[in-house]
């Protein structure tokens, strides 16, 4: 018995030594074909390398495309050559032996067209449908689905067989339905063909329909209703993602306005320097990233959350300091009030521009908010959903602080009448001072979270400071609920009329309309109620 087994070892043994050669030899003749007769017949030796699933093909195929693949004059050997120090490190392109470098003008390059790259792309596709990485199959059943390419239907099959994540079954399966519907095939297959690619609903498998619908017969009436369905479904999704998009607007808006929507409404100073306390946020966030990054880097997942706090007391003390030594001045004179915080927001923006520089500082996004979620054909990144949820938190917190205080009955009750509260004892200096510290501290953490979805510069509170004040006028100075409706009513409007007008005529749509509604509703859509403001 050990005899027979150590017989059929040796056999075997022979007859994969066999095989190797002749596997090698074939492989061979398959890249030395991509150099021979022309475009149509490189395309085809680029269909026959992918269908052999030979894991050596990748390298060669992904050379072809970008232009690295040559013929070395001085052997007529194809190689893979890699630009390096004015000349090219070559590999040969069947062994993947190291061959050295040789200069530009001892290698011939392969030529290609679009054909030629597009058989690779689906080349490219059908040898990735067996890569041990999730993301890298995925990504393999989708390029195939797009190229619709009939040489990748053996390797698809086979790779159907073998895949256990449902997901990317799904996708595999849209991909031989893209091949099938193209094809020769039965009608009965195409047109299961065309439901299998109607459920895709996306705007790939729409325009695949389309393409079909051009034709004539019961497969083309069937993808006609396919995409006239994947149309519909496309609108309610476009719908969706404005309302998301204008949503997530609305949320940056929200953080920019809320401080001043406070000083606005307590003091009725117009605070030009608003949007610096939103930049001097932002530039706190990054000098912690910073010293993070030189000092102790394990931390920098936890850099936002050290940020917060010190932009609030940071940006509040700046606005305590802005309101004792200068609007403290210029109660009851809004021109001259208005111009000085002009005034200091330039001196601020100078004063970051010569510690920091004019160009943007880079903030880092801390890996727990990258990425995104996938809702349909939606991506909605992380990095807006938790700005979303952390405005909404900061209104709650506000909304806390204001009824559930001492602090905010005062403030409360100097916003509604400012003389009865000082006959009351309520030192109305002190909570201007405070209230003028808490809504700059609020637009401080609303630099934080604004620097992980723009450029952090001495320029960036200008972006923010006339949208703050939309807001604040829309939704009634003073007034909380309203600066939460009134942000979230712009944000969407915003983004349902940037793909209509664009973005520019946009925004001079939203203006107009502003006008045209604080002529009939001067105090906005919420108004305080009280005596003196009622005066």
């Amino acid at each position: 018995m050990a005899l027979r087994f150590g017989w059929c070892g040796l056999l075997l043994a022979f007859l994969l030594g066999l095989a190797a050669p002749a596997a090698a030899a074939d492989f061979e003749s398959l890249v030395d074909a991509l150099n021979v007769g022309g475009y149509n017949d490189k395309a085809k030796a680029v269909e026959a390398m992918a269908a052999t699933g030979d894991p050596r093909a990748a390298p060669v195929l992904d050379a072809l495309g970008a232009g690295l693949l040559f013929i070395r004059t001085t052997d007529k050997r194809i190689v893979i050559g890699r630009p390096k120090d004015g000349s090219y490190e070559l590999t040969d392109a069947v062994s993947g032996e190291a061959l050295g470098t040789a200069p530009e003008s001892a290698l011939d390059k392969i030529k290609v067209n679009n054909k030629v790259r597009r058989s690779i792309s689906a080349a490219m596709g059908a040898l990735t449908l067996r890569n041990p990485n999730p993301a890298v199959r995925r990504a393999a059943a989708d390029a195939v689905f797009k190229s619709a390419d009939s040489g990748a239907l053996e390797v698809l099959e086979a790779a159907l067989g073998a895949e256990t994540d449902e997901g990317i079954k799904v996708r595999m399966y849209q991909a031989r339905a893209a091949i099938l519907l193209g094809g020769d095939g039965p009608e009965a297959d195409k047109l299961a063909a065309v439901e299998v690619i109607r459920k895709r609903g996306d705007r790939d498998a729409m325009s695949l329909l389309l393409a079909v619908a051009a034709g004539t017969g019961a497969v083309a009436e069937a993808a006609a209703a396919g995409a006239r369905a994947i149309e519909r479904d496309l609108e309610l999704w476009d719908t969706l993602q404005n309302m998301i998009y204008g949503l997530s607007l609305g949320s940056v808006l929200l953080l920019a306005a809320i401080g001043l929507a406070i000083t606005f409404g307590v003091m009725g100073v117009i605070n030009m320097a608003h949007g610096e306390m939103v930049m001097i946020g932002a530039y706190v966030t990054f000098v912690v990233q910073e010293v993070i990054r030189t000092s102790v880097p394990e931390l920098f997942g936890f850099s936002l959350f050290i940020a917060l706090p010190l932009a609030f007391l940071i940006a509040g003390a700046v606005g305590v300091g802005i309101e004792r030594g200068i609007i403290r001045f210029l109660y009851g004179r809004p021109l001259e009030t208005l111009l000085a915080t002009w005034g200091l927001s330039l001196i601020l923006q100078q004063a970051v521009r010569s510690i920091f520089g004019p160009t943007n500082r880079e903030v880092g996004t801390p890996s727990w908010m990258s990425g995104a979620v996938e809702l349909g054909p939606l991506l909605v990144t992380y990095n807006r959903l938790a700005i979303t949820i952390f405005a909404l938190a900061v209104f709650v917190l506000l909304l806390i602080v204001l009824r559930k205080t001492s602090f905010g009955l005062q403030m409360r009750a100097v916003t509604q009448n400012r003389e009865m509260a000082g006959a009351m004892g309520i030192r109305t200096g002190s909570v201007d001072a405070l209230t003028f510290g808490l809504g700059s501290g609020i637009a401080g953490i609303a630099g934080v979270a604004l620097s992980q979805v723009d450029n952090v510069s001495p320029n960036l509170g200008q972006g923010y400071i006339i949208d703050s004040f939309m807001v604040v006028v829309f939704g009634g100075v003073g007034n909380l609920w309203g600066t939460l409706v009134g942000a979230l009513s712009l944000g969407i409007a915003n983004k349902f009329l940037e793909p209509v007008a664009g973005a520019v005529l946009g925004k001079i749509l939203v203006l107009v309309f502003i006008i045209l509604f604080i002529q009939k509703r001067p105090r906005g859509l919420f108004a305080l109620k009280g005596r003196a403001v009622e005066a």
